[in-house]
Protein backbone atom coordinates (compact mmCIF):
# COMPACT_ATOMS: atom_id res chain seq x y z
CA UNK A 1 0.00 0.00 0.00
CA UNK A 2 3.06 2.43 0.53
CA UNK A 3 4.04 4.52 -2.35
CA UNK A 4 7.09 6.48 -3.13
CA UNK A 5 6.07 9.99 -3.27
CA UNK A 6 8.58 11.43 -1.80
CA UNK A 7 9.30 14.75 -2.25
CA UNK A 8 5.82 15.68 -4.20
CA UNK A 9 2.58 17.67 -2.80
CA UNK A 10 0.87 14.14 -3.74
CA UNK A 11 2.74 12.58 -0.78
CA UNK A 12 0.78 15.49 1.47
CA UNK A 13 -2.76 15.25 0.24
CA UNK A 14 -2.30 11.77 0.61
CA UNK A 15 -1.57 11.93 4.14
CA UNK A 16 -3.55 14.81 5.27
CA UNK A 17 -6.55 12.48 2.99
CA UNK A 18 -6.53 9.78 5.78
CA UNK A 19 -6.84 12.14 8.61
CA UNK A 20 -10.21 13.04 10.71
CA UNK A 21 -10.47 15.99 11.98
CA UNK A 22 -13.18 17.26 14.17
CA UNK A 23 -15.84 19.69 12.34
CA UNK A 24 -17.64 22.83 13.33
CA UNK A 25 -20.14 25.12 12.69
CA UNK A 26 -18.72 28.92 12.60
CA UNK A 27 -21.42 31.80 12.38
CA UNK A 28 -21.17 35.44 12.53
CA UNK A 29 -22.72 38.81 12.17
CA UNK A 30 -21.84 42.11 10.93
CA UNK A 31 -24.23 44.78 11.13
CA UNK A 32 -27.51 43.22 9.83
CA UNK A 33 -26.38 40.37 7.95
CA UNK A 34 -25.94 36.88 9.84
CA UNK A 35 -23.88 33.45 8.49
CA UNK A 36 -22.69 30.21 9.12
CA UNK A 37 -21.04 27.48 7.81
CA UNK A 38 -18.87 24.17 8.66
CA UNK A 39 -15.21 24.38 8.86
CA UNK A 40 -12.68 21.40 9.18
CA UNK A 41 -9.71 23.87 9.63
CA UNK A 42 -9.69 25.11 12.82
CA UNK A 43 -7.69 24.37 15.67
CA UNK A 44 -6.56 25.80 19.47
CA UNK A 45 -3.88 27.60 19.05
CA UNK A 46 -2.44 28.78 22.62
CA UNK A 47 -3.22 28.30 26.19
CA UNK A 48 -2.42 31.78 27.78
CA UNK A 49 -3.52 33.66 26.61
CA UNK A 50 -6.25 31.06 25.15
CA UNK A 51 -6.75 31.66 21.45
CA UNK A 52 -8.34 29.64 18.40
CA UNK A 53 -8.07 29.42 15.36
CA UNK A 54 -10.70 29.23 12.33
CA UNK A 55 -9.64 29.22 8.69
CA UNK A 56 -12.47 30.25 6.50
CA UNK A 57 -12.53 29.74 2.79
CA UNK A 58 -12.16 32.95 0.72
CA UNK A 59 -14.95 31.15 -1.80
CA UNK A 60 -18.12 31.45 0.82
CA UNK A 61 -20.35 34.36 1.86
CA UNK A 62 -19.21 32.90 6.02
CA UNK A 63 -15.42 34.67 5.14
CA UNK A 64 -17.02 37.72 3.50
CA UNK A 65 -19.80 38.28 6.65
CA UNK A 66 -16.98 37.74 9.03
CA UNK A 67 -14.37 40.03 7.09
CA UNK A 68 -16.51 42.74 8.38
CA UNK A 69 -17.44 41.19 11.75
CA UNK A 70 -15.57 41.48 15.94
CA UNK A 71 -16.20 38.51 16.93
CA UNK A 72 -17.09 34.98 15.69
CA UNK A 73 -19.51 31.77 16.96
CA UNK A 74 -17.64 28.36 16.90
CA UNK A 75 -20.01 25.34 17.46
CA UNK A 76 -19.53 21.92 18.34
CA UNK A 77 -21.51 19.48 16.66
CA UNK A 78 -22.18 15.69 18.29
CA UNK A 79 -23.18 13.22 15.48
CA UNK A 80 -26.41 13.27 16.67
CA UNK A 81 -26.57 16.49 15.20
CA UNK A 82 -25.39 15.43 11.61
CA UNK A 83 -28.20 16.87 10.15
CA UNK A 84 -26.86 20.20 11.36
CA UNK A 85 -23.46 19.73 9.86
CA UNK A 86 -25.18 18.83 6.39
CA UNK A 87 -27.10 21.86 6.55
CA UNK A 88 -24.36 23.88 7.40
CA UNK A 89 -21.99 22.29 5.33
CA UNK A 90 -23.83 21.77 1.90
CA UNK A 91 -25.84 24.70 1.59
CA UNK A 92 -24.59 28.32 0.36
CA UNK A 93 -25.79 31.29 2.48
CA UNK A 94 -25.52 32.74 -1.14
CA UNK A 95 -28.05 31.11 -2.21
CA UNK A 96 -30.66 29.57 1.22
CA UNK A 97 -31.29 31.40 4.54
CA UNK A 98 -30.10 28.23 6.82
CA UNK A 99 -30.94 29.87 9.87
CA UNK A 100 -34.86 29.48 8.82
CA UNK A 101 -33.86 25.34 8.84
CA UNK A 102 -32.46 25.31 12.24
CA UNK A 103 -33.09 26.46 15.66
CA UNK A 104 -31.06 28.97 16.57
CA UNK A 105 -31.21 32.53 18.83
CA UNK A 106 -28.86 35.48 19.49
CA UNK A 107 -26.01 35.21 21.74
CA UNK A 108 -23.29 37.23 22.90
CA UNK A 109 -22.27 40.10 20.68
CA UNK A 110 -25.60 39.60 18.78
CA UNK A 111 -24.11 36.12 17.04
CA UNK A 112 -26.79 33.48 16.12
CA UNK A 113 -26.04 30.69 18.68
CA UNK A 114 -27.31 27.00 17.07
CA UNK A 115 -29.69 25.97 19.54
CA UNK A 116 -28.67 21.86 19.01
CA UNK A 117 -24.64 22.29 19.68
CA UNK A 118 -23.54 20.33 21.95
CA UNK A 119 -21.33 23.16 22.75
CA UNK A 120 -20.29 26.79 21.58
CA UNK A 121 -18.32 29.43 22.40
CA UNK A 122 -17.72 32.79 21.15
CA UNK A 123 -14.32 35.21 20.88
CA UNK A 124 -13.10 38.35 19.63
CA UNK A 125 -11.45 38.48 16.18
CA UNK A 126 -7.94 39.63 17.30
CA UNK A 127 -6.07 38.96 14.32
CA UNK A 128 -6.31 37.67 10.65
CA UNK A 129 -3.74 35.69 8.84
CA UNK A 130 -3.63 34.55 4.50
CA UNK A 131 -3.33 31.41 4.70
CA UNK A 132 -3.42 30.50 0.27
CA UNK A 133 -7.42 29.67 -0.39
CA UNK A 134 -8.55 30.76 3.49
CA UNK A 135 -8.22 33.40 5.76
CA UNK A 136 -7.25 32.47 9.17
CA UNK A 137 -9.12 34.00 11.74
CA UNK A 138 -7.60 34.31 15.50
CA UNK A 139 -10.12 34.25 17.98
CA UNK A 140 -9.90 35.53 22.16
CA UNK A 141 -12.33 33.05 23.45
CA UNK A 142 -14.54 35.05 25.70
CA UNK A 143 -18.15 33.06 26.56
CA UNK A 144 -19.24 29.55 25.68
CA UNK A 145 -21.63 26.69 27.09
CA UNK A 146 -20.75 23.46 27.61
CA UNK A 147 -24.21 21.43 26.98
CA UNK A 148 -22.65 17.49 26.94
CA UNK A 149 -19.75 15.93 27.20
CA UNK A 150 -19.55 15.97 23.54
CA UNK A 151 -17.74 12.54 23.64
CA UNK A 152 -18.93 11.60 19.94
CA UNK A 153 -17.98 14.73 17.71
CA UNK A 154 -19.15 15.79 14.11
CA UNK A 155 -15.68 14.33 12.81
CA UNK A 156 -14.84 14.86 8.87
CA UNK A 157 -15.01 11.05 8.11
CA UNK A 158 -18.77 12.04 8.96
CA UNK A 159 -19.18 15.04 6.45
CA UNK A 160 -16.53 13.57 3.69
CA UNK A 161 -19.26 12.91 1.06
CA UNK A 162 -21.01 16.07 1.58
CA UNK A 163 -21.21 18.02 -2.15
CA UNK A 164 -20.35 21.50 -0.55
CA UNK A 165 -22.44 24.79 -1.11
CA UNK A 166 -18.95 26.22 -2.27
CA UNK A 167 -15.60 24.78 -3.57
CA UNK A 168 -12.60 25.30 -0.81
Amino acid sequence: MASDNSGSTDAFTAIVGRLDYPMFVVTARAVNERSGCLVGFATQAAIDPPRFLVALSDKNRTFRVAGAAEHLAVHILDRSQLSLATLFGSQTGDDTDKFVQCGWSDGPHGLPILDDAAAWFTGAIVGRVDLGDHVGFLLDPDRGELRSNISDPVMFDDVRDLDPGHGA
